[in-house]
């Protein structure tokens, strides 16, 4: 008894904790109801989603995340293929915290003002989805915005002003869409950028914004580490006011038409990347001594007051790239400039550059590619040090009728930087697939740094697929990208949770070496299920039901064939049915019905009636085949007919 009674109080208590679990589980109603009509919008859900098991968002969905008050708080959907739009049942998630839909390349539409409601909110992630319209001006309302990435989508019009009261964002980031028209600021519209004083990050660029930028658009209070403006409409000049933040590292304004001189810089002691390329600048060359922390400088395409070859050159020593093609400098280029320990690319193409190309027995070990093509190089100093294979000479008077005219040096066999070729590749039948894009490296030649960037990707993903990472470098038309795939272990495929878990590094979770610069995240279409043997297993139960539906036609059709036959015979055999069962007990026939047949021929079947025809005697009189007589035998004149009963 006391073994019983000791299992039963188990069973209670195991009972209670399931119980309380269960209500633990419980989404609240409000949510659970807002999720579900959102649901309704979307094809390609997660099969947790789809589960007539699982009812309960907080309990098994995956990418839902609640809180001890079952209120949910994230929703992290990254690159789950879904299709459909985003309603406004989502402004019913009131405790919300993290939106992430990004790489859900078919989920579009205009993008609902609902999301202004979600008060709560510090993460919205959009990236790389359709989502078309205007950006709404209900974003604004997002007091605790931190994380705020629209881009890689299709979005019209102008940014809206109202984005100005975010002031506790440190990313901004609405890249590579279709905004027009100016940069909001609070000195015209009341609100502006310029308020955003904790914001780490502008990435404005490939948009088709114009215009000038107003000078009170920057300030030193200011955050700012990357500002990326390039591939836009802007005109005017650069604001001074961008040179006094004193904690930019990456400054992009390359591809616009900015005009007039550039501003002054110095106080950019952080700077590491500048980018000027592609614009309409005038005036002096940009004096950028005691920038010391350059790596990339590209001033190329601009229409600066012709000058010698800038002091500066030979004084940044952290130099690893220099661009600066048709920007009117001339003169003999300083030995000192190739011997820079991290310098990797020099391409000065199309200026006046003269006298003796010597760069010295000193050579940087890494430097690979040095273009000088179109200049008026006159003679070239030869040192065993330097890989030949990386200059580029033609177009210079060294090249027109001497011994250089036909060596590599001279024939343009090298007209872009050196290939990129995978460093790391692997391959199995399901890898899980993304691109970083890097917006701002420092470096020239990245197969130089993707060992290292294998090695910080691999320990940050470890636990995921170790050692089945592999990453393939490419150059884009403006950044570097990299192609991440990774390999399951032990498994036909990841899982929606594993990419959820280790793939999704939209929030900036994942930190590359600094070299790289800013970097975003776009996830390709992944085969959660297998498609053909879906398909094979659709095909199989659509041929078993299809051939049951046809057994049980044919069934169908067969009895009611067999019934009618044992209609047709009854209906023709008037004897069918003796007495009260389907046998011959000796009882009279009883009649099924009459046959009618004219007198003429029943004269005709009898032989007239004759004796030696008769039939015999039934229940209703005797049956022959003599002349007619009334009222004896079975047969009853009607209308000069006789009626023969059976």
């Amino acid at each position: 008894m006391a073994a019983k009674g000791r299992l039963f109080l188990l069973l209670l208590v195991l009972c209670l904790l399931a119980g309380s679990r269960i209500a633990a589980a419980a989404t609240n109603p409000q949510d659970a109801a807002a999720l579900k009509s959102l649901k309704k919008k979307w094809s390609n859900l997660p099969r947790s989603w789809t589960k007539k098991s699982s009812n309960d968002p907080c309990d098994q969905w995956d990418g839902v995340i609640c809180n001890g008050n079952s209120r949910i708080t994230s929703l992290n959907l990254f690159g789950m293929n879904l299709k459909g739009t985003l309603s406004d049942d989502i402004g019913s998630l009131t405790e919300l915290r993290v939106l992430d839909v990004s790489s859900n390349k078919d989920l579009g539409g205009p993008l609902t003002p609902a999301i202004g409601k979600l008060i709560q909110l510090t993460h919205l992630v959009l990236i790389g989805c359709s989502f078309s319209g205007t950006v709404p001006n209900e974003l604004g309302n997002l007091a605790q915005l931190e994380f705020f990435a629209l881009n890689s989508n299709q979005f019209t019009g102008s940014i809206p002003p109202s984005l100005g009261k975010l002031s506790k964002v440190t990313w901004l980031d609405l890249a590579n869409n279709s905004l027009t028209g100016r940069l909001p600021n609070s000195r015209d519209d009341g609100a502006g950028l310029d308020q955003l004083l904790n914001a780490e990050h502008f990435h404005l660029n490939q948009n088709l914004l114009e215009g000038p930028i107003p000078e009170n658009m920057f300030n030193s209070n200011m955050s700012l580490k990357h500002i990326l403006l390039d591939r836009n409409r802007f005109s005017g000049n650069i604001p001074a006011s961008i040179g006094v933040i004193p904690t930019l590292e990456v400054l992009r304004l390359n591809d616009n038409n900015f005009t007039g001189q550039v501003p002054a810089m110095q106080m950019l002691t952080k700077l590491h990347v500048l980018m000027l390329s592609n614009n309409k600048l005038r005036g002096p060359m940009p004096n950028l001594t005691a920038m010391n922390g350059l790596q990339n400088v590209d001033l190329s395409n601009n229409s600066f007051t012709p000058s010698g070859v800038p002091s500066w050159f030979t004084e940044l020593k952290g130099l690893m790239t220099l661009t600066m093609q048709s920007v009117g400098i001339s003169g003999k280029l300083p030995q000192e400039l190739f011997s820079r320990t991290n310098l990797q690319h020099v391409i000065l193409s199309n200026n006046q550059l003269n006298d003796t190309l010597d760069m010295g027995n000193n050579i940087s070990k890494d430097l690979d590619l040095v273009d000088i093509r179109n200049n008026k190089i006159a003679s070239v100093t030869v040192y065993g040090t330097l890989n030949y294979t990386n200059l580029k000479l033609e177009g210079n008077p060294l090249c027109t009728e001497s011994l250089l005219s036909d060596t590599m040096l001279c024939t343009d066999q090298l007209t872009e930087p050196p290939s990129l070729y995978p460093t790391f590749n692997v391959q199995c039948k399901n890898p899980f697939v993304e691109t970083i894009e890097f917006r701002s490296p420092s470096f020239g030649n990245v197969n130089k740094y993707i060992d290292e960037l294998h090695k910080n990707l691999s320990g940050t993903l470890d636990n995921c697929t170790p050692n089945k990472l592999g990453l393939v470098p490419y150059t884009g038309e403006a950044y570097l990208k990299v192609e991440l795939k990774a390999c399951p272990v032990n498994q036909k495929r990841f899982n929606y949770s594993q990419v959820l878990n280790c793939f999704n590094l939209t929030l900036q979770t994942y930190k590359p070496p600094e070299i790289f610069g800013p970097y975003y995240v776009d996830a390709h279409p992944y085969p959660f299920h297998d498609k053909v043997s879906r398909a094979i297993l659709i095909g199989v139960v659509t041929g078993s039901v299809l051939l049951v539906v046809g057994l049980t036609l044919i069934g169908i059709y067969a009895v009611r064939q067999r019934k009618r036959a044992r209609k047709l015979v009854t209906l023709s055999d008037p004897f069918a049915s003796w007495g009260s069962t389907t046998e011959d007990i000796g009882e009279a026939p009883k009649l099924k019905s009459a046959r009618v047949f004219t007198l003429e021929e029943l004269k005709l079947s009898t032989n007239d009636f004759r004796e030696i025809n008769a039939i015999g005697a039934g229940g209703y009189g005797t049956v022959s085949k003599q002349p007619f007589r009334e009222n004896k035998g079975s047969y009853h004149l009607r209308d000069n007919s006789i009626s023969v009963l059976f």
